[in-house]
């Protein structure tokens, strides 16, 4: 069997993760479980689109609930006390000098991204530009909007 890529998270992308997945189990189960019930109360299945729709349904939320628990299972959690400051890695939080303006962003594993709340993924292009350089270093980044340039003036663990 091949090995499974180590997935690495935060606690509370974690603790997202685990809430999403026991949601998934019980009350989406139940709720799908309800909706074909109802469908094959209405007879024919080979003109049912209510039952094909909640077997459909069905699938997708089964396929999520594997994906999590396999997410889960390869999960490493990341501790605060393996983050160093010295170089942009997982955890940090990085204030940048973007053309004048500074933004500060958190670099957090891909299943925690969340750029409104200003956490970006390692595998970004901001972020995996970012990814081993230390504070005074400019950086260029092709991004969706055009090319970048930005210089890292701090990195802590905040």
């Amino acid at each position: 069997m091949q090995n499974q890529k180590e997935i690495l998270l935060t606690f509370d992308g974690k603790a997202k993760l685990e809430q999403e997945l026991e949601q998934l189990k019980t009350e989406k189960r139940k709720e799908i479980a309800e909706k074909i019930k109802v469908a094959l109360s209405f007879g024919d299945l080979s003109e049912n689109s209510e039952y094909d729709e909640a077997k459909n349904e069905q699938a997708i939320i089964e396929a999520r609930i594997a994906t999590l628990e396999n997410t889960l299972k390869n999960a490493r959690i990341i501790d605060d006390s393996e983050i160093d400051t010295k170089s942009v890695s997982i955890g940090v939080t990085v204030k940048l000098d973007m053309g004048g303006s500074q933004v500060t962003y958190r670099i957090v594993p891909t299943n925690d991204s969340n750029p409104l709340e200003g956490k970006i993924s390692d595998e970004s292009p901001v972020g995996a530009a970012l990814m081993g350089k230390s504070a005074g270093e400019t950086i260029s980044v092709e991004t969706p909007g055009g090319i970048i340039e930005c210089t890292i003036i701090e990195i802590t663990r905040e």
